[in-house]
This record gives C-alpha cells, sequence and structure tokens, in this order.
C-alpha cells in the first residue's frame, strides 16, 4: 500500500483518539481533516467509523478491573448486574435510531458544512448548561459540595441510563460529538461532571465498537486485503492517542468545565463556515 495513504490513516487516527471523549465532535472533525487531506470516497468513510472501535479499546484498557469485575459478578452481583443494565438500556435507543434515520443522516450532513453549523451550535448549547451548572452549583464548585443526584455510576437508576441513552441519539447528526451529547445531557439530568464523562466512556464501547463491525460488515464488498494495513494504521494510532486523551481528560473534569471547548466548537466551526462561504477552501464531502 502507498505509504502516503498511510500517513493519512495514522494522522486520522490521531485526530479520531484526541477527539472522540471530548465536547468536540470526532465525526465532524474526521470529516474535516479526510477533506483536508484530500482522503475521501465511500471506502473513507467506512474506515473513518471502524477506527473508532481503536478508541473504545482504550477504555476497555483504562478500566480493565472495573469491566472485568462487571463480567466476573454479572451472575451474582448486583452492582455488576445493575451497571451491566444500564449500559444496555443506554445503549439500545441508538440501535433504534441509526438503524432508522442512520442512512439518511449519512447521505444527506456528512459534509464539512453541515458539520460546521453543528459545531456552532453545540458550542452554544454547552455554554447554556454550564452557565446553567454555575448558578446550580456556584462559580467556583466544579464537582459539587452540594453533591449532584447521581454521583457516580453505581448510582444511576434505569431512567437515567435511558434518559442518556436518548440524548446520544443526537450524535447521529455529524458535528454534534457524541460524548458532548452524553456528558453534557447527563449533566442537565443531574449527573456530578466525573460521573457524566466517565459513563460516557463506558457508553461508548458497545455503541462505537457495534458501529464499527457493522459497518465494515455492511460495505465489506468495497473492501480488499489490501486495505487491512490502513485500518491496522488507524486503529493503532486512535488506540495510542484515545489512551493520553481519556487519562487527560478525567484530571481535567475535576478542575475545570467544558467551557473552552465550547468556545472552541463555535470559533472552528465559524472559521470552516467563512472559509466556505469565502471560497477560500474547497471543503469536499
Amino acid at each position: 500500500m502507498d505509504w502516503v495513504v498511510l500517513v493519512k490513516a495514522a494522522v486520522m487516527g490521531i485526530v479520531e483518539g484526541l477527539t472522540e471523549f471530548l465536547p468536540i465532535s470526532s465525526t465532524g472533525h474526521l470529516i474535516l481533516a479526510a477533506s483536508l487531506l484530500d482522503f475521501t470516497g465511500e471506502k473513507v468513510k467506512v474506515f473513518e467509523i471502524a477506527i473508532q472501535t481503536g478508541a473504545m479499546f482504550a477504555v476497555i484498557w483504562e478500566y480493565r478491573e472495573r469491566l472485568g469485575r462487571t463480567v466476573r459478578g454479572i451472575g451474582h452481583d448486583p452492582v455488576a448486574q445493575r451497571f451491566a443494565r444500564n449500559l444496555l438500556i443506554a445503549f439500545l435507543p441508538a440501535v433504534v435510531f441509526g438503524l432508522a434515520v442512520g442512512k439518511a443522516i449519512k447521505s444527506s450532513l456528512f459534509h464539512p458544512v453541515p458539520v460546521a453549523l453543528a459545531f456552532v451550535v453545540g458550542g452554544i448549547v454547552i455554554l447554556w448548561v454550564e452557565s446553567r451548572h454555575r448558578r446550580a452549583f456556584g462559580e467556583r464548585d466544579l464537582e459539587g459540595t452540594r453533591r449532584a443526584r447521581v454521583e457516580t455510576v453505581d448510582d444511576m437508576t434505569a431512567l437515567d441510563a435511558l434518559k442518556v441513552g436518548f440524548v446520544q441519539c443526537l450524535a447521529l447528526i455529524p458535528g454534534t460529538s457524541r460524548s458532548g451529547a452524553t456528558i453534557i445531557g447527563a449533566m442537565i439530568f443531574g449527573f456530578s461532571r466525573r460521573c457524566a464523562t466517565e459513563f460516557s466512556f463506558y457508553l461508548g464501547i458497545p455503541t462505537l465498537m457495534g458501529a464499527g463491525a457493522y459497518s465494515v460488515w455492511k460495505e465489506r464488498h468495497a473492501l480488499e486485503w489490501s486495505d487491512a494495513p490502513m485500518f491496522a494504521v488507524g486503529l493503532v494510532f486512535a488506540f495510542a492517542s484515545a489512551l493520553v486523551c481519556i487519562r487527560w481528560l478525567i484530571r481535567y473534569v475535576s478542575t475545570h468545565d467544558f467551557t473552552v471547548f465550547a468556545w472552541y466548537r463555535i470559533i472552528f466551526g465559524g472559521i470552516v463556515l467563512l472559509t466556505a462561504w469565502g471560497g477560500w477552501v474547497q471543503w469536499k464531502a
């Protein structure tokens, strides 16, 4: 395989890993990065979804002890059973909505300009939620000396999981951000910032690994064995960069809010819209 393609795959893997868990939309960044790299086509669209699995392997590695306890205790431990049940409940809405409208959304919205618009709108929503959170808990009280209603994932009810599952469906719109929708949505529902962030990590495992497997299987006729190195490079770089991002983000949310990401979304989305409107950059689908 052409080494240029492998370099582009590595860059895309890094973009995926660094943006998957931040509320800035990995899918949106992958679409824009692919356009800038002239790395487009049906095969690349499958690649963009498939390499999300690499980021999820980073979650599995980082939280291997918790996930291992859940697997071992699923038959007898009420905590493990509740955790697994909540993950399943939160996962199901994305399956239903993804199968129902995913194809239509992919054909009409997986383009740079709609992504940029979603960036801006999502940033405005984050600013509103953070303002609301500060009014509820105080300007400097990020985790809340006043306890959040849901402090840890073990405090979640089935209804909490269902609500987070429904807001995750907003991420079907590229540029919205799966992690952003789940984290910010969970905070609206009364989750602590850390709990919302960690549950978003966990929920990504079945959601994104399932989406990756389904996409590869569905488009298998368009793929060849010669594409394997490209996918392998993307997965490896996505895993490595995602592991760095996960460890950093958990430390970050203990002392910071998400306002900086909101302004990043608004400014970055605005730049894309301005360059598209002015014809300075020829963004490709």
